[in-house]
């Protein structure tokens, strides 16, 4: 199978140091360096588009811009991306769901994924006006995708469920293509609704063995539903022409952060009700010894950042070789992100694709016949505002 990748369009604001924020953080000072404009992001979009990113994962929460609404317009300005749209099941009905990613199909050409993310954190869910603890959630995430999928397939719905409830809930026009369904999240009630409705399963960046048993794990809850699943992984990247300058690179940004704001970061996260997080926060303890917990694959991001908080750090050959040794236990699709998200698209994409092209792992869209967007000129001139 080729490989797919995605890149990050940072509706939480860009900077050449790490933006921090997600779970419960909010978005650091460094986010107002490149506000998240539609102009600046754009510019994100079209070289990813260049580039051969398949799609562009866009983060949901209140610590960024709305997803949906940002891709939507963005989208206007590209030609293939398709937009990897995180979003909350609790916070908008799934009948309009449904009928929301239909329009978006419809006026994008078909270019529209959903990342399902149930919310990790009660706190900033009660903000909402949403009260379930997190068990409940994912149960109520059950049965959201239950309802959407069925409207997807035409289906007239009707479900009384122990937190929703539709009555003759249909679809004027169904999606076409329907959407692939991204989905992620380590608790064991997680995996349980992955195996039954999602086409992706993503990860956050952890070391090679624990991906191996955590894919491991959701195939065969999948087999039990008699469903198969692709799986992704969420990584940050630092690639350059050499190992020294891309660990120079990954130290510039460590000696960036502000010692309080690292506290305090970390101080949040460890009040997390999320299971993945707990997980990333293991990787590096708080501090920032230690940091390689793998070759090429750094901890440090997530000193200051909820979420994601590993890179691939190295050079382009040596992140090359880490993703195939990924691809080895079974990751298909790598979403992946960078400061400034501008510059390391190129980075990345004039580095490490062209290698993975070479060992057959990969293939530019643009191969298959796909006429690229305008190009787009790399960071030496100043970003769009």
């Amino acid at each position: 199978m080729t490989l797919k990748f995605h890149w990050f369009l940072p509706t939480n604001g860009d900077s050449r140091d790490v933006v921090g924020g997600g779970h419960g953080s909010p978005a650091t000072v460094s986010g107002r360096d490149r506000p998240p404009t539609v102009a600046y992001l754009s510019q994100i979009a079209r070289a990813a588009e260049d580039l051969g990113f398949v799609g562009a994962l866009t983060p949901t929460g209140a610590w960024c811009e709305d997803a949906w609404l940002t891709t939507a317009m963005v989208s206007q300005n590209t030609e293939r991306l398709k937009f990897l749209v995180a979003f909350r099941p609790g916070f908008v009905s799934p009948t309009l769901a449904a009928q929301m990613a239909s329009t978006f199909q419809r006026q994008s050409g078909g270019r529209l994924l959903l990342n399902v993310v149930t919310g990790g954190e009660s706190q900033e869910q009660r903000a909402y006006g949403d009260f379930l603890d997190k068990d409940d959630r994912y149960r109520r995430t059950g049965e959201f995708l239950q309802v959407v999928r069925g409207l997807w397939e035409g289906q007239t719905v009707d479900l009384v469920g122990e937190h929703l409830q539709v009555e003759g809930a249909r679809l004027a026009r169904v999606p076409d293509p329907v959407p692939e369904v991204y989905f992620g999240g380590s608790s064991p009630i997680a995996g349980k609704i992955a195996a039954r409705h999602a086409d992706v399963y993503l990860t956050w960046g952890e070391p090679p063995t624990a991906v191996a048993g955590k894919i491991a794990r959701i195939r065969g809850l999948a087999e039990k539903e008699g469903r198969s699943v692709r799986f992704g992984i969420r990584l940050h990247v630092i690639t350059r022409d050499t190992s020294e300058q891309a660990w120079a690179e990954a130290r510039r940004l460590l000696d960036g952060f502000d010692p309080e704001t690292v506290r305090a970061v970390q101080a949040g996260l460890a009040r997390s009700e999320s299971e993945g997080q707990r997980r990333m926060l293991a990787l590096h303890g708080g501090g920032s010894d230690g940091l390689e917990i793998h070759p090429n694959l750094w901890a440090g991001i997530g000193l200051v950042r909820g979420g994601a908080g590993t890179a691939l750090v190295g050079s382009h050959d040596e992140v090359a070789e880490r993703i195939a040794e990924y691809h080895r236990l079974g990751i298909d699709e790598f979403v992946l992100s960078g400061y400034p998200h501008l510059e390391e698209a190129y980075w990345f994409g004039e580095g490490v694709l062209p290698r993975l092209r070479t060992q057959g792992l990969w293939q530019h869209p643009f191969d298959a016949g796909a006429t690229p967007s305008a190009q787009v000129p790399f960071a030496g001139a100043a970003p769009a505002r």
